[in-house]
Order: structure tokens, then C-alpha cells, then sequence
């Protein structure tokens, strides 16, 4: 993993933020296309109407937009809808950061438990949740492919 000289910030997008969120999302996900014939479901999110109801978070590196997290909290967790990096950034540790992150909102939000969900042929990140912590809870079909569900247990 090579490392960042720029200390990451983040903060917290709003309405006016969503054609930079699509923007990003759109070259985070666009490799996936070949991989499952569809764009992958954030990619056709409306950012605008998520932005207004769920918190997303920036993450900046200097003046730089290189990633983004978005959540939505349930009832019972917290979901991860979304954690896109930059492509020319990924491999720096950048969405471990957001994942950490966002066990954190969970925490101070009082959960203790925090989901997510990706699609069978992301192998990359079905490991690096494996490794940090979640497990496989079930697989649904969708679209002509399988959805992995995942969470991990919070400690208080």
C-alpha cells in the first residue's frame, strides 16, 4: 500500500455537493460494469434527494475530492450504501479510513451493529471486508447476479 503525504479530511456533503458525488461515484464504479453487464446500484443513485437524507461524507485530500462515504441509518444498523475512491487513489488505505469511519458515526449514533452490501464478483472488497471485521450473512439474487450481505458486531 503506498502512503499519502496529504492528511485526509472529510466533511459532511450537502444537496448542492451531488453532481461531484455522481461524478465520483461514477469512476469509483465504472469498472465494475464489465464484471456484472449493468451499472452498479450507486451509480444511479440521485445524490441530490440521498444527500438531503442520509449523511454523506467527503473525504479531501488537500482542495481534492478523492472519495466519499454515504450511510443510511435503520432502525436495528447502520448501512453503507456507498464507498467510492477516486481510481488514481485507490490502494492508499483511503476507504479503510471511511470504514473506520463509519463504524464510528455508528457508534456515537448508539448502534452496534453495521451492514453492508456488495455484489458477488467484487472480490477485492468482499476480502478487505472480510478482513476488517464483517462477515457473510446471506446472498440474494439481483439483476442476473448475487448481492453479498455483510455486517460486523460493534464493541461499545
Amino acid at each position: 500500500m503506498q502512503t499519502n503525504p496529504i492528511p485526509p479530511t472529510l466533511r459532511q456533503a450537502t444537496a448542492e455537493d451531488a453532481d461531484a458525488i455522481a461524478a465520483l461515484t461514477e469512476a469509483a464504479y465504472t469498472k465494475y460494469i464489465p464484471l456484472i453487464g449493468r451499472k452498479p446500484q450507486p451509480m444511479t443513485a440521485d445524490y441530490r434527494q440521498m444527500a438531503a437524507e442520509h449523511p454523506i461524507w467527503l473525504l479531501y485530500l488537500g482542495d481534492e475530492l478523492a472519495g466519499l462515504l454515504a450511510l443510511e441509518f435503520e432502525p436495528e444498523t447502520v448501512l453503507i450504501y456507498s464507498v467510492a475512491i477516486r481510481p488514481d487513489l485507490q490502494g492508499l488505505g483511503l476507504g479503510r479510513r471511511l470504514l473506520d469511519w463509519a463504524e464510528q458515526q455508528a457508534r456515537q449514533s448508539d448502534y452496534r451493529k453495521i451492514r453492508l452490501y456488495t455484489n458477488e464478483h467484487f472480490v477485492k472488497n468482499i476480502e478487505l471486508y472480510l478482513r476488517v471485521g464483517y462477515r457473510e450473512t446471506s446472498r440474494q439474487e439481483y439483476l442476473g447476479t448475487r448481492l453479498v450481505h455483510m455486517e460486523k458486531l460493534l464493541e461499545g
